[in-house]
C-alpha cells in the first residue's frame, strides 16, 4: 500500500511538473510570436515623444486620476494670484487649466519630451514652455519663482538632488514646491509607467528616490516639509480594476501605497 502511495505521489509530481513545463512554453510562445507583448524600455525623453499624441486621450488611467486628487489637496490652500510657477515636467499641462483658474501671472513649462510640449502649446498657444536638459533651469533666474511644481516625474530622474537643488535655486524665498509621483514602494514592487504604441507595450525608465532621501535632500536645501500625502491602493479605486478585468491584480496592490505627494515651503527671508 505504501509504495502504491509513493508511485502515485511520483506520477503526481511529475504530472504537475509537466503541466507547469506546458503553460511556461505557450507562455514564452505567445510572447515570441506577438512581439507587442514585450516591453520596452525608453529613456524619458523617447517614450514621452511616443506618447504625446495620446497622453490625453487615456480613458480610466489610474495614476493620472490619483495626481489629480493628491496635487489638487496640496494646491488648494495655497495662493497663486499674480504668482510665477516653474513647472518642471509639465508634459501636456494636466494641471495647467487648474492653475490658470487661479490667475497666476505666469507658468513656465519644462519638458525633457518636445512631443508632450507641441501638445501643451497647441493647448495653451501663449504658453512659455522649454525642452529641458541635465535638470538645468538656465532660463530662470535665481529666485524668480513663487512656486515650481512637478508632477509625475522625478523618478524619471536619476540624480534627485541635483534636480531638487536647481528648484530650490530659482523658488524665492517663501516660495512654495509641490511633487508628486510613483510612491518608491509601488516601483520597488514592480510598478511601471506603459503604454501602448504600434500594438507594443512601451515602459518609461524610472528610478526609486525614497521618502526618507527625498525629505534628507530637502532638509539639507532649507526647505521645510509643510505636507506628506501618501495614497494606498483600497477599495475606493477598486473599480479602475473591474473595469479592465484585473480583480486579481487590484488583490495582488490592495495596501500598497501608489502614489505620494510633498508640500515643501522655503523660508522666508526675514526668518
Amino acid at each position: 500500500m505504501l509504495s502504491e502511495i509513493w508511485v502515485l505521489t511520483l506520477l503526481l509530481g511529475v504530472y504537475f511538473r509537466l503541466k507547469y513545463t506546458v503553460l511556461l512554453f505557450q507562455k514564452l510562445k505567445h510572447y515570441f510570436s506577438n512581439p507587442g507583448s514585450l516591453v520596452t524600455d525608453k529613456p524619458p525623453h523617447e517614450g514621452y515623444n511616443l506618447w504625446a499624441e495620446s497622453y490625453d486621450s487615456q480613458q480610466g488611467n489610474l495614476m493620472l486620476a490619483l495626481d489629480e486628487e493628491v496635487f489638487s489637496a496640496l494646491l488648494n490652500p495655497i495662493h497663486i494670484k499674480d504668482k510665477i510657477i516653474a513647472d518642471v515636467g509639465c508634459g501636456t499641462g494636466r494641471h495647467w487649466k487648474k492653475l490658470t483658474e487661479k490667475k497666476p501671472q505666469k507658468i513656465i513649462g519644462f519638458d525633457v519630451s518636445k512631443g508632450m510640449l507641441k501638445i501643451l502649446r497647441q493647448k495653451f498657444p501663449l504658453a512659455e514652455t522649454h525642452l529641458l536638459l541635465n535638470n538645468n533651469l538656465g532660463q530662470l533666474k535665481n529666485k524668480s519663482c513663487d512656486m515650481v511644481i512637478s508632477t509625475l516625474t522625478i523618478a524619471h530622474i536619476k540624480n534627485a538632488e541635483e534636480a531638487i537643488t536647481e528648484w530650490n535655486r530659482v523658488l524665492k524665498p517663501g516660495g512654495h514646491m509641490i511633487i508628486t509621483d510613483y510612491h518608491p514602494l509601488a516601483l520597488a514592487k514592480g510598478a511601471r509607467r506603459t503604454f501602448r504604441h504600434h500594438n507594443k507595450t512601451v515602459a518609461v525608465k524610472n528610478y526609486v528616490h525614497h521618502l526618507e532621501k527625498l525629505e534628507a535632500i530637502s532638509r539639507q536645501l532649507n526647505l521645510h516639509v509643510v505636507r506628506l500625502i501618501e495614497r494606498s491602493i483600497d477599495e475606493s479605486v477598486k473599480s479602475y480594476y473591474e473595469s479592465q478585468n484585473a480583480v486579481p491584480v487590484f488583490e495582488l496592490w490592495k495596501g500598497v501605497p501608489i502614489i505620494y505627494g510633498l508640500y515643501l515651503k522655503k523660508p522666508d527671508a526675514t526668518l
